[in-house]
């Protein structure tokens, strides 16, 4: 039996409209000719929403008695009886009623799916597992109901809902996301502006990795780079304009939003002096400092070692440093930078070329007054 294909609606909060749009495909779908029911919905109260799941089968809820209460959850056996083609399922980490077989939404989600039946379902950026910590800091709220990453991972598709923080506030406003009591309490709290902005860069960004992360494992593109993110990688060897180098491809990193990757190709069975060695460490520290990547690869041939490692970490900008060199010299040798953009070129790499003073060697550096 074929698994189900999983596709998640995701927003930056409640009341972007997931639970809505996913209503509004199973609509479509089934006036294609699609076998589609909801499995589990939330209208908390919002007049639209319910409006809109008018016309679809709803799988009745199981009820639950526990301590002298009545809960009700999603009943999965139900839907799997009822073997639909599709099946809409609202709030995918929500935690399930003590005494349910499984804990959590998602677990009911993963059997639903494993009988061939297709999900779509909702969650916010703020139940995503590793994003929980940053969560807490940008609002100040410990989200209890989570959903491991691998969810959004192994989905087949991910749609983010994306509306301004002023169509939110609006909404909001409105009370067409919580009842009138709640309104002023929210927006002096998780509906705070900065708030907002941030997980709605989350959210974005969340959803970009995702589209890059497919895009790159796609046989489609195999051989190809197909970055969202700008990413820089700065050449350093054991030469004193290393540092300088690295500083400046940080500043391009940080203007560019980008992550930022220092490389130093050593070659094999090479022995490092003392003072080279120290200078490779200061410049990893250094890396670190701007919170890169550094990477260090033994390798003959380094133009070669370096286009390796720009294809396989996806970048997009690679900063080096050139010296003048004889003639001579350039036709003996090849220049280092030609070599580099013979084996980039079809790969959409950016190559930044830093003027630098002729390559002195750290131990004439004091001598020559460059800075180390």
């Amino acid at each position: 039996m074929r698994r189900g294909r999983h596709k998640i609606f995701i927003g930056m909060a409640p009341g972007v409209g997931k639970t809505y749009k996913m209503l509004e495909e199973g609509h479509s779908l089934r006036k294609q000719g699609t076998d589609v029911v909801i499995g589990l919905l939330e209208t908390h109260g919002r007049k639209e929403t319910a409006e809109k799941a008018e016309g679809l089968e709803i799988v009745p809820r199981k009820i639950l008695e526990k301590e002298g209460f009545t809960l009700s959850e999603m009943d999965t056996e139900a839907i799997i009886a009822r073997s639909p083609q599709l099946c809409l399922i609202d709030e995918l980490a929500h935690t399930n009623a003590p005494g349910s077989e499984r804990e959590k939404r998602f677990q009911d989600v993963e059997i639903i799916l494993s009988q061939g039946i297709d999900v779509y379902s909702t969650v916010n950026i703020q139940h995503i597992e590793s994003l929980n910590d940053l969560v807490a800091r940008i609002t100040g709220v410990v989200v209890r109901e989570r959903i491991p990453d691998r969810i959004l991972e192994e989905a087949d598709e991910v749609i983010v809902v994306d509306v301004t923080p002023e169509t939110l506030e609006e909404r909001l406003l409105a009370g067409k996301i919580y009842a009138p009591e709640k309104i002023q309490p929210s927006l002096n709290n998780f509906f705070q502006w900065r708030n907002l902005i941030a997980l709605r860069e989350l959210a974005l960004r969340e959803v970009a990795d995702t589209v890059e992360e497919e895009a790159s494992n796609s046989t489609k593109f195999i051989g190809q780079s197909c970055p969202v993110h700008e990413r820089v990688l700065v050449c350093i060897s054991t030469y004193p304009n290393s540092l300088r180098l690295l500083r400046r491809g940080a500043r391009i990193a940080g203007y560019m939003n980008a992550e930022f990757f220092v490389i130093f190709v050593d070659k094999p069975e090479r022995f490092l002096t003392k003072e080279e060695a120290l200078h490779i460490e200061t410049c990893e520290r250094l890396c670190r400092e701007f919170e890169g990547k550094f990477l260090r690869i033994k390798s003959y041939q380094v133009a070669a070692a370096i286009a390796e490692v720009a294809e396989r970490e996806r970048i997009t900008q690679i900063v080096i440093g050139e010296s003048l060199q004889s003639r001579w010299k350039n036709f003996i040798k090849g220049s280092f930078t030609q070599k580099l953009m013979r084996l980039i070129w079809q790969k959409n790499i950016d190559l930044h070329i830093i003027a630098t003073d002729p390559k002195v060697p750290i131990k004439d550096a004091r001598a020559k007054g460059v800075k180390r």
